[in-house]
């Protein structure tokens, strides 16, 4: 790693101290934690009585190290800062597509339609069941409508419901498009935001700790004191911005199991939007077919008049 780099060990740690990000970057940072020196290797260079000026890069570098309190801790802190507007970012974007989406199947006026028409739909083909006065059904049963089939084992329930709705209600079909944000939303897992959300509170926390920690360094610290201090001030500003957007992320997760009649607890935000997906994908698909055999019969029937109509033709001539 020393062998990479280009400025003296002094200016490096300067710049390490000092925070400065147009000098240092993470993955700079990264390697000078990766190769801090352990308790033993500092407590061999303490009882070094020798020239320090015959050791090698290596131990200089120890050396420069060792002149800092904690300076793993001050690197970890650095690296912290470093990531910490990507991170927070990236949690930000992370839960407003949970908030988007949530919204836009909550307010979707088609989805609700096909859903009403999917219920009796289902209340017809069961009349005179037990099943054919039901109030509403589970969420999965969306998935199961490409399960029953037709006599002649082409068409499937999904492909009856396309073909109804094409037909009296052709403005739902299009209901995929309230919906931008559901595929982006179906690939985000509830426990990995939480985890998310922990590691920024805890790492403000040992932001804070060092900041701390370091008032007792005396001068070696000052640069870094002040600077960090900033960073504080900032950084938990956009950490409390943050906890109430995770917590409304939370309350419209819950909301959105509750809103198809289900348990948050045992249909999860990821079940929901898994289950709503693969939804729209089997309707587009279903549609798409239904489309292409329209297509064929229409093609079929439009050569069997041309073929009727030569027909005629070779009639009326051998008339004359």
């Amino acid at each position: 790693m020393l062998t990479k780099v280009k400025m003296p060990l002094p200016d490096m740690m300067a710049a390490a101290l000092a925070m400065d990000e147009s000098i240092l970057d993470a993955d700079q940072v990264e390697n000078l934690i990766k190769f801090c020196p352990t308790k033993d290797e500092m407590e061999l260079l303490k009882n070094y009585t020798g020239d320090k000026d015959l050791l090698g890069k290596c131990e200089q570098f120890f050396l420069e190290l060792m002149k800092v309190p904690r300076v793993e801790s001050k690197l970890r802190v650095f690296l912290f800062k470093i990531q910490f507007n990507s991170q927070v970012t990236d949690f930000k974007k992370s839960l407003n597509t949970v908030n988007s989406a949530c919204e836009e199947v909550r307010h979707s006026l088609k989805l609700k339609e096909i859903l009403k028409k999917i219920l009796y739909l289902g209340n017809a083909l069961n009349q005179g069941t037990a099943r054919g006065s039901a109030i509403g059904f589970k969420l999965d049963s969306l998935l199961k409508l490409t399960d029953t089939r037709a006599t002649n084992n082409k068409m499937t329930l999904m492909h009856y419901l396309c073909k109804v709705l094409a037909s009296k209600s052709p403005s739902l079909l299009d209901f995929h498009v309230d919906l931008v944000s559901l595929e982006a939303a179906s690939k985000i897992q509830l426990k990995s935001l939480a985890e998310e959300m922990q590691a920024i509170i805890k790492g403000l926390e040992k932001v804070k700790k060092e900041l701390e920690a370091s008032e007792t360094d005396g001068p070696v610290s000052e640069i870094f004191r002040k600077t960090l201090k900033e960073f504080v001030g900032v950084a938990e500003a956009q950490v409390d911005s943050v906890k109430d957007l995770y917590s409304v992320a939370g309350r419209n997760a819950d909301a959105l199991a509750l809103y198809f009649g289900e348990d948050p607890a045992r249909c999860p935000f990821e079940q929901v939007t898994a289950t709503l997906l693969n939804f729209v994908r089997l309707f587009r698909k279903a549609h798409e077919e239904n489309l292409k055999q329209a297509e064929l019969e229409r093609k079929k029937v439009q050569k069997e008049e041309m073929e009727n109509a030569k027909g005629v033709n070779l009639n009326k001539k051998g008339f004359k």
